[in-house]
């Protein structure tokens, strides 16, 4: 339980959002091990608890594997349960992230996206987080603080929804978003409470109802339950555009989908971003109109599932298409890169790759600019290139 909190506005940064997320969702469970920069998660939750706002379990285990196996453990126990993580601490979970998707127990988990060593760094870009959309989970990414915090909320809606039973992770941009204070609306914990509604697990485990969960399975079955995760993964497509519309009518605030279009209706050249570029892409979109230059933006939030359907009709009516990548598949490019030529499989037009901002450097709208330059000559072939490294020292755009 929780104690009855009112609708307010608050200066706060992405991890509060997070925390706040998760605490006024009624998360019961919630298991910490701290690492940079997705500590503040944590530590703001067991302020909570200390606060006694909630009474949830703050379980402080001794590893992000523990982390992940505690909330396995009372999420199974019926248990709405949450955790965060960033980075290593993510790629130690990555075992568990596989038996938390098979065992459908729809776990919330904010990933503040870091980078991966090695070199050390603290800085935001997504090789934590992509190679884990292939576990099972469902994956997005938040634009700024007021997504974080409402991502959390609808993600139990979408998460335990009997449909899907997924877990999922919505990420955030280390810094930029985790650390940086930002505006946010808050809803009430009866607006919660009414719209996430109780917690009804469907299977558990029960003294009264004994069930075998996650034992060992002979081939004559593993091939099906793996069929039945990936039509839980079709499923959410349907699930997410649902619940959020229904958080728009709700909560006042639409974010349209698994993607959002800008000024894309007549665009020649549309450039596909993710997480905190794309506000500084809104931005650079709106000056070359003013230019006469007929460019569009599609935020893609969600990557698992993948927005299939949404790009292919996009990509029916513009002349190239442009992906923004904060992580590199080494080899074969960014990881929406690759997802979106894949989606875009029989389309005749150019699709280019744009790689910037690994490591946590940071993207200006000159960079962009470049990009959407870079799209207008491919519509007009009069670029080869598919793959480009944007502000790389010693490589040419």
């Amino acid at each position: 339980m929780i104690q009855k909190l009112e609708r307010k506005k608050m200066v706060i940064t992405g991890d509060y959002a997070a925390a706040y997320g998760g605490m006024i969702s009624g998360a019961e469970v919630v298991a910490a091990y701290p690492i940079t920069p997705q500590t503040l998660i944590v530590e703001d939750f067991a302020t909570f608890v200390n606060d006694g706002i909630t009474d949830a379990e703050f379980i402080m285990v001794e590893s992000e594997h523990s982390a992940m196996s505690a909330c396995i453990a009372a999420q199974a126990a019926g248990a709405r349960t949450f955790t965060a993580t960033s980075s290593q601490g993510l790629a130690l979970m990555h075992e568990m992230l596989f038996i938390a998707a098979s065992l459908r127990l729809p776990i919330v988990m904010p990933v503040v996206n870091r980078t991966v060593a090695a070199p050390i760094g603290i800085w935001c870009e997504y090789n934590d987080s992509m190679p884990q959309r292939d576990t099972g989970w469902m994956q997005m990414s938040c634009e700024d603080n007021q997504e974080v915090l409402d991502m959390v909320i609808m993600s139990y809606k979408i998460a335990e929804h009997r449909d899907v039973l997924l877990p999922i992770m919505p990420c955030l941009d280390a810094f930029i978003l985790s650390h940086t204070v930002e505006p946010v609306e808050a809803p009430s914990s009866d607006e919660v409470a009414q719209y996430l509604g109780k917690y009804e697990p469907v299977a558990k485990l029960d003294t009264e109802n004994p069930m075998a969960i996650g034992t060992f399975a002979p081939p004559e079955y593993i091939q099906e339950l793996r069929y039945h995760n990936h039509m839980a993964m079709e499923n959410a497509k349907r699930v997410i555009r649902e619940v959020t519309r229904d958080f728009a009518r709700t909560f006042g605030h639409d974010y349209h989908g698994l993607i959002e279009e800008y000024r894309c209706d007549d665009a020649d050249v549309v450039l596909i971003t993710i997480g905190t570029v794309t506000g500084t892409a809104r931005e650079v979109v709106d000056e070359l109109r003013e230019r006469g230059k007929k460019v569009g933006l599609v935020k893609l939030r969600f990557y698992r599932p993948f927005p299939r359907e949404e790009l292919q009709k996009i990509a029916e009516r513009v002349g190239a298409i442009g992906v923004y990548d904060r992580a590199v598949s080494f080899g074969s490019g960014g990881p929406m890169f690759i997802e979106t030529r894949h989606a875009l499989y029989g389309h005749s037009i150019p699709i280019m790759n744009f790689l910037a901002g690994i490591g946590g450097r940071d993207v200006m709208k000159k960079d962009v600019e470049k990009m959407f330059e870079m799209l207008l000559e491919a519509k007009e072939g009069k670029t080869s290139k598919e793959i480009v490294w944007i502000g790389t020292r010693g490589v040419t755009p």
